[in-house]
C-alpha cells in the first residue's frame, strides 16, 4: 500500500500505516529504508514538517553550512557517496538524501508541510493516534508502531541570549538558524558571536565576500584541520567498486574517529598539544595562538570542531577574518563595547549563540489519555522509552558523526518489528520495574546547549540496557549480539495479559 502521497494530500486509505516516521531527514529517511528492507510487508508514512527532505540539512542555510564530521561515516552504509569530498557542504547533504529517497521510492511516502503536535496511545487497538496540522487542518493518522526521526533540537528557536544595548545598535542581528534568503553581507563588517562549529563554520564563509569577519568568543573552542580530497579515497575508489570502496572508507573513517576519540580521553594533554601545532603551523608566525586556540577544558569535554582544509586559518591569514577572546560589555549604535575597553565596529551582527535542546521534536505524547514526561522516563537502549508501547526516538552521538547511531536504531527498530511480527505480537516496551537504577546524565559532554537544559531529554541509567552511552565500538558488540526480549514486555491486543520476558 503507498502510505501517503506527497503531495500533502493524504489518500483516504493512507491515515493509518503500520509504521509512522516523524521527520523526513537523514533519521527518517534511513528509518524507512531499514524497516522496508527487513520488513517488506509492512506500511509506513513519513510526516515532514518542512517542504523537502533534509531535516537539519534545510533548515541551516546559513553560508558554508557543512558537516562537522566526515561525508563517508555521515552517509548511509547502504547507500554510497559519490562526490570526492571528504567534507560536505548542506546543499550536497540535501540532494544526496533527496537522491537516496528516490532511488528507493521512499519519497513516495512523504506528506510534507505537516507539522506533528500529539500523539495519543490506545491500548484497547494497540494503536497510536497521531494529531497533525496540514494546510490550516488538523488530520488525524493511525499506526502500530511510531518512530521519531526529529532530531534533538527546538526547530521554532535557537538559543539567543539578549545583550545589553543591543536594542541601539543600528545594524542587523541574525541567527544562523534563520538565515534571511539573499542576504547580503558584502563588503561588510561582521561580527559573529560564538566560538562552536557554527561560528567556525561561518567565519571563513563570510570572509570570502565581507570587508571584516570577526570572530567574538569568551572562550577558544578545539579546531582540528582535515583535507577535503585525500589521495588514500581517490586510490581506493580505483581500485575497489562504488559500494565496496565506501564500505572501506566507512570502516576506516569510523576507526579513526574511535581511536582519536580515545587517544584523546587517555592522553589529553598530547592531543593538547597537537591541536596545539595545528594552529600555530596554519596561523602567522607570532600569532596569539593562546589566547584564542587554546581552550581551558580537555578534548571532547566539549565536541571538537573539524575544519576542511584549515579554511578559519587560513582566512585569518589573509587578514579577511579575526579572533577576539573577551566578554561584551554592551552594544552601541555602530559595534560592540567589550570588557577589556576594546571596541568592534560592526553592520551586522551574527548571533551563533547555540540551539535549545527539544525531545520528539516537541509533539506531546500521551498513553490512554495521560502525558508521558520523556525527561521522567529512562531510555532503553539508546531509542526505546521506559513503559512507552511502540514508540522510539532517533538521536546520533555527541563524539562520532550521527548516522553511525543513527542507523544502528533503525536496523534494531527493524528487527524488534520482525519478531513482533513473527510472534504475533501489538505491543512492546522496555519495563524497568522496581529496579532501583541510578541516574546520569544522557550527554556526557559539557557543551552550552546541553548545560543550559540538562533535563530537556530523557534519562540514562548508569547500567545496561538503560545507560545511553556515546561509545560506538561497545554499541556496535550489543546491537550485533542483541537480545531482543531483555527487560522487555510484550503482548497481544486481544490478549488479557501481557507477556514479560
Amino acid at each position: 500500500m503507498t502510505a501517503q502521497s506527497n503531495s500533502g494530500v493524504p489518500d483516504e486509505d493512507a491515515l493509518f500505516t503500520d509504521v509512522l516516521i516523524i521527520g523526513a531527514g537523514l533519521s527518517g529517511i534511513g528509518a524507512a529504508y531499514r524497516i522496508k528492507e527487513r520488513n517488506p510487508g509492512l506500511s509506513y508514512a513519513i510526516l515532514e514538517r518542512r517542504s523537502r527532505i533534509g531535516g537539519t540539512w534545510d533548515l541551516f542555510r546559513y553560508p558554508g553550512i557543512r558537516s562537522d564530521s566526515d561525508i563517508f561515516t555521515l552517509s548511509y552504509p547502504f547507500e554510497p557517496w559519490k562526490r570526492p569530498e571528504a567534507i560536505a557542504d548542506g546543499e550536497h547533504i540535501r540532494e544526496y538524501l533527496t537522491d537516496t529517497a528516490r532511488r528507493h521510492q521512499i519519497d513516495r511516502h512523504i506528506t510534507f508541510d505537516t507539522l506533528v503536535r500529539s500523539a495519543d496511545w490506545d491500548s484497547l487497538t494497540d494503536t497510536w493516534n497521531v494529531q497533525a496540522e496540514q494546510g490550516g487542518a488538523t488530520v488525524t493518522y493511525s499506526c502500530r508502531f511510531l518512530f521519531f526521526g526529529t532530531g534533538y533540537y527546538n526547530y521554532d528557536e535557537g538559543y539567543r541570549p539578549e545583550f545589553p544595548g543591543e536594542t541601539e545598535f543600528k545594524g542587523r542581528i541574525v541567527h544562523p538558524q534563520f538565515w534571511p534568503e539573499d542576504f547580503d553581507y558584502r563588503d561588510k563588517k561582521v561580527v559573529v558571536i560564538g566560538s562552536g562549529a557554527t561560528a567556525i563554520t561561518l567565519v571563513p564563509a563570510m570572509a570570502e565576500s565581507a570587508a571584516l569577519v570577526t570572530m567574538l568568543q569568551r572562550s577558544p573552542t578545539y579546531i582540528g584541520s582535515m583535507s577535503t580530497r585525500t589521495k588514500t579515497v581517490d586510490a581506493i575508489r580505483k581500485v575497489f567498486p562504488r559500494k565496496v570502496s565506501h564500505t572501506i572508507m566507512r570502516w576506516r573513517n569510523s576507526a579513526i574517529i574511535v581511536l582519536s576519540y580515545a587517544f584523546s580521553r587517555k592522553l589529553p594533554e598530547t592531543m593538547k598539544k597537537l591541536l596545539r601545532l595545528v594552529a600555530v603551523r596554519n596561523l602567522p608566525d607570532g600569532y596569539d595562538v593562546d589566547t584564542h586556540f587554546k581552550p581551558t577544558y580537555q578534548p571532547w569535554d566539549q565536541r571538537m570542531c573539524a575544519v576542511p582544509d584549515g579554511d578559519i586559518f587560513k582566512a585569518i591569514s589573509a587578514g579577511r577574518a579575526a579572533v577576539v577572546t573577551d566578554r561584551i560589555k554592551t552594544f552601541d549604535s555602530s559595534g560592540i563595547q567589550l570588557e577589556s575597553g576594546e571596541r568592534l565596529d560592526a553592520d551586522i551582527v551574527v548571533t551563533a549563540t547555540g540551539l535549545q535542546l527539544q525531545s520528539l521534536g516537541g509533539t506531546t505524547v500521551s498513553v490512554d489519555g495521560a502525558e508521558v514526561k520523556t525527561t521522567d522516563r529512562f531510555v532503553y537502549k539508546g531509542h526505546l522509552l521506559e513503559d512507552v508501547p511502540n514508540l522510539a526516538w532517533c538521536v546520533g552521538y555527541t563524539n562520532a558523526s550521527w548516522t553511525m547511531r543513527s542507523d544502528m536504531t533503525a536496523q534494531a527498530v527493524a528487527k524488534l518489528l520482525a519478531y513482533m511480527g513473527e510472534k504475533g505480537y501489538t505491543h512492546s516496551y522496555p519495563h524497568l520495574g522496581d529496579r532501583s537504577m541510578s541516574v546520569k546524565p544522557s550527554w556526557d559532554i559539557k557543551a552550552g546547549y546541553v548545560q543550559r537544559n540538562p533535563d530537556a531529554l530523557p534519562k540514562s541509567g548508569t547500567h545496561r540496557p538503560w545507560n545511553v552511552r556515546q561509545n560506538y565500538v561497545l554499541d556496535a558488540i550489543d546491537h550485533r549480539f542483541d537480545r531482543i526480549e531483555e527487560a522487555m514486555v510484550f503482548g497481544r491486543v486481544d490478549d488479557t495479559v501481557t507477556i514479560e520476558v
